[in-house]
């Protein structure tokens, strides 16, 4: 026998309950039938799932621009922007039916807020082992702040400030002081955001306290403000890494001063794509496996900033995603 069945109500298991944003600041549970069963997927019962603040919001609000409409779809995603949608990517849970060495395993998935659904195999990452699953709702962000490291070339002894003490922000500072002799500064306005950069051995500053002369910027903000302290901050020939999404949102870049004579480069980082020196070797199964294994020390639970039960997401919703003090929010099924 290839493949079984835990649950014991095959009804439940064929029906899921999803997150659905319907308009600009309302969304709504909705139920949903699930595809027919068709060989090599999973049904997974999700345990956790995680919102990402910085680009739900953005969905949420209505904010992403047609241009991007296709771009921006999440994996497994329902609906087309702006609304109705059905978004989300990061969710934890147990395979209940599929191929045998799936079924009972714990596995990381790209997939919206939904607390039963059925994806092909490829589509989900076994945890390893002792990674827990309340944790593991950290991996896209993990992901996407391992992309980011690697589009900046940080080598060992770089002066390197990371402006956005946001999930990613502090994911990329983390790897980065992991990096042997880096000198790693991370900075916001918010001086709450301390406590937590502290928490994983990260020397934290508000924008006036921010070195001069650095090797690389990041820019995890989302603000334009951001941006240009880094340019002002950057040493000769330094490399700026843009790794904000601003949605509809146009911004200005002061290009005067010294940004030629210093011949400053700012380069744009994005998940969807891997560094043109990893395409090679590595694909994005390889770099999500990777990034579940970085997810081991148990310090990063600073980054789960508050946990709602899915029952009651759809009112929760809207304070969580406009709370500036939300990092990641655990959403528990």
């Amino acid at each position: 026998m290839t493949r079984r069945e835990t649950a014991p109500d095959a009804v439940t298991q064929r029906h899921g309950r999803a997150l659905w944003i319907e308009e600009t600041g309302r969304c709504a549970l909705r139920q949903e039938k699930l595809p027919a069963e068709c060989a090599d997927e999973v049904v997974v019962r999700t345990l956790y799932s995680g919102i990402s603040r910085g680009t739900e919001s953005l969905v949420f609000a209505g904010q992403v621009p047609e241009s991007e409409y296709e771009r921006m779809r999440a994996p497994h995603q329902a609906g087309r922007f702006p609304f109705p949608v059905k978004y989300g990517y990061a969710a934890v849970g147990i395979v209940e039916e599929g191929p045998e060495r799936f079924v009972g395993k714990t596995v990381f998935c790209l997939h919206p807020h939904q607390d039963r659904f059925r994806v092909p195999v490829s589509a989900v990452h076994p945890l390893p082992d002792g990674l827990a699953p309340h944790r593991a709702v950290l991996a896209a962000n993990m992901e996407t702040a391992l992309n980011i490291t690697w589009d900046s070339g940080i080598q060992p002894g770089d002066r390197l400030t990371v402006f956005g003490a946001g999930v990613v922000g502090l994911l990329v500072a983390y790897l980065a002081s992991r990096i042997i002799g880096t000198e790693v500064v991370i900075s916001d306005i918010e001086p709450e955001r301390a406590e937590t950069a502290e928490a994983l051995g990260l020397r934290f500053s508000l924008t006036d306290d921010v070195p001069h002369d650095c090797d690389v910027l990041i820019n995890a903000s989302a603000s334009a403000d951001a941006l240009a302290t880094a340019l002002d901050h950057a040493g000769f020939e330094a490399r700026i890494i843009e790794a904000s999404w601003y949605g509809e949102r146009h911004v200005e870049i002061p290009l005067g001063h010294a940004f030629h004579a210093k011949r400053l480069s700012i380069v744009s980082s994005q998940v969807a794509s891997l560094p043109p020196g990893r395409r090679a070797r590595w694909d994005t199964r390889r770099r999500m496996a990777k990034a579940l294994q970085l997810l081991a020390d148990d310090r990063l639970d600073r980054l789960i900033s508050g946990e709602t039960p899915f029952e009651t997401l759809a009112a929760d919703y809207p304070e969580i995603i406009g709370s500036a003090a939300t990092l990641c929010h655990r959403i528990r099924y």
